[in-house]
C-alpha cells in the first residue's frame, strides 16, 4: 500500500509492529475489581486459589512469588466437630474434656509465662484403692485386738493396739494428701507430673520431643473410667514415662495427640469459646 501524497513515507516493519501490538494486549480480568494482575502488581480483593485459600488484601506478588498471606482458616465442616455448648462440653462427633480458663495455685508456679496451660488431671480415685483397703481392715482388726486385750486386762498391749491404729491411720491420711497434690499436667509445650507433699517431685517431657504415645485399660479400667498413660521418648532417660490411673483416658489421649499434631484447631476452638460469650453479651 502506498503512502499518502505529501505524508510520510511507508514503514516496512509497520506489520510486525501491529501484530506485536495485538499479541501483547492484557487479558481481561473476569474477578475482582482491582489493578491488574501485573509484574509486581496486587492480587485483588476476593481472588481465591482453587482450594477455597483466600489471598491477603494487598499483597504484592514480585518475581520471586513471594507475599504476606492470611491466618489459616478453618471451614464449618472442619470446626463442627470442636464447637461447644453453653455448658462447655463438646459437641459433634468428637469428644474431648473442656478446657479450664486457669491453672490451680499448685501448678501455676511450675509454667513459665509463654506456655499456655491446657488443663490438669488428679489421678482417679481408684489410686486409692490399697489405703483405704488397709486403713478399713486395720480399723477392724485392731479395733476387735484392742477390746480382746482390755477384756484380758492387758493394759500395756491395749495402748500399743491403739498406737499401731492411730500409725496407720496417719499413713492412709498421709497417702489421701499425696494423690490430691498429685497433678498430670498438659500445656502446649509440654506434660509434666507432679507429686509430693514434703518432698516435692517435678517430671516434664516436651511434647516435640514424644516419639510415641498409648494408653492401656484393664477391665476394671474400662468400666470405672481410667487408664495408664505410656510416653515414649527417643533413646533418652525420661523424668516421665508411665502415667497410672489418669481419668478419663480416651479423652484425656484425644486432647495430647490434638495438642501434638493440630495445635491450630485448638486455638481454634479456644477462639471460638472467648467469642461466644462476647456474643451472648451484645
Amino acid at each position: 500500500m502506498g503512502s499518502a501524497p505529501g505524508g510520510p513515507p511507508d514503514d516496512p516493519d509497520e506489520p510486525e509492529r501491529l501484530r506485536r501490538q495485538r499479541d501483547t494486549e492484557p487479558i481481561p480480568r473476569t474477578r475482582g475489581d482491582g489493578p491488574g494482575y501485573g509484574e509486581d502488581a496486587a492480587y485483588s480483593r476476593g481472588a481465591s486459589y482453587s482450594d477455597g485459600t483466600a489471598y491477603s488484601e494487598g499483597a504484592d506478588y514480585g518475581e520471586s512469588g513471594r507475599g504476606s498471606y492470611l491466618p489459616p482458616e478453618f471451614s464449618e465442616d472442619e470446626l463442627a466437630g470442636l464447637r461447644v455448648d453453653a455448658a462447655g462440653m463438646p459437641i459433634g462427633p468428637r469428644r474431648v474434656l473442656p478446657l479450664e480458663d486457669e491453672p490451680s495455685s499448685l501448678v501455676a508456679r511450675y509454667l513459665f509465662p509463654t506456655e499456655r496451660y491446657r488443663g490438669e488431671w488428679k489421678r482417679h480415685w481408684i489410686h486409692l484403692t490399697t489405703p483405704l483397703l488397709i486403713g478399713t481392715v486395720a480399723t477392724f482388726a485392731l479395733g476387735y485386738l484392742s477390746g480382746f486385750l482390755a477384756r484380758q486386762d492387758v493394759n500395756g498391749l491395749t495402748t500399743a493396739a491403739v498406737i499401731l491404729w492411730f500409725a496407720v491411720m496417719g499413713w492412709v491420711t498421709w497417702q489421701i494428701g499425696d494423690w490430691y497434690f498429685d497433678r498430670f499436667i498438659l500445656t502446649n509445650k509440654r506434660v509434666m507430673v507432679v507429686n509430693g507433699i514434703v518432698t516435692r517431685k517435678v517430671g516434664m517431657m516436651p511434647l516435640l520431643r514424644v516419639t510415641d504415645m498409648k494408653y492401656e485399660q484393664s477391665p476394671l479400667g474400662r468400666l470405672l473410667n481410667y487408664g495408664t498413660f505410656v510416653l515414649e521418648s527417643a533413646g533418652q532417660d525420661q523424668a516421665l514415662r508411665e502415667v497410672k490411673h489418669l481419668p478419663n483416658p480416651n479423652e484425656l489421649y484425644l486432647r495430647v495427640v490434638e495438642e501434638m499434631y493440630e495445635p491450630q484447631a485448638v486455638e481454634a476452638r479456644l477462639g471460638k469459646a472467648e467469642e461466644s460469650p462476647a456474643e451472648d453479651g451484645a
